[in-house]
């Protein structure tokens, strides 16, 4: 496992602070959030569903997705985790997650690593769809922390610990539709 990767893991208990989003440096153009109300998120609860494949990174992301979670005050017991064979299997676990009216947000992840053959276009553009899909039929909050890059160094990059990492920031854009979803009665 990488250096980051395992660094990730055993600092899942550590606090980290809000995204960078919040603070709008990073990103050319963006209004960052309001910072979550203490008990906004009681109460709200939360899927998280994952593939199997390219084990370390995702785990990793899933590291920055409890960290988020924890951050924007959802508790842990309110939170579970699925794991599905691929990416390919993830709009269907999340379609069966949303329609089970359990959870008021779902949080897909997992890494497409392009290889060789066209496969990479078939299994990212399918789960990428299929997940917007889902979240528009049921109107159930999804954040996309499908990985979808050309290397596993990218990869590796996109889930390190800290403000950037990509589980850290689905997660975050899952709860801020939970936000808007709410303020409009949905």
């Amino acid at each position: 496992m990488p250096k980051a990767v395992k660094k990730a893991v055993q600092k899942a208990t550590v606090k980290l602070p809000l995204p960078v989003a919040h603070k709008g440096a990073h990103k050319s153009g963006y209004a960052a959030p309001p910072k979550p109300e203490k008990g906004e998120f009681k109460g709200k609860r939360i899927a998280v569903v994952a593939t199997r494949w390219n084990v370390e990174v995702v785990e990793a992301l899933t590291v920055g997705v409890h960290k988020c979670l924890k951050d924007w005050g959802v508790s842990p017991r309110s939170v579970q985790s699925f794991m599905v064979p691929g990416a390919f299997e993830l709009p269907l676990a999340a379609s069966a997650l949303m329609d089970s009216g359990k959870f008021d947000g779902v949080v897909a992840l997992g890494a497409v690593i392009r290889g060789d053959t066209p496969h990479f276009e078939f299994v990212a553009g399918e789960c990428s769809r299929g997940l917007r899909e889902a979240a528009q039929i049921y109107g159930v909050a999804l954040g996309f922390g499908v990985l979808t890059v050309n290397t596993a160094e990218q990869a590796y990059e996109r889930c390190k610990p800290g403000k950037e990492n990509k589980g850290y920031e689905a997660a975050a854009a899952m709860l801020e539709m939970i936000r808007l979803l709410d303020s409009i009665d949905v």
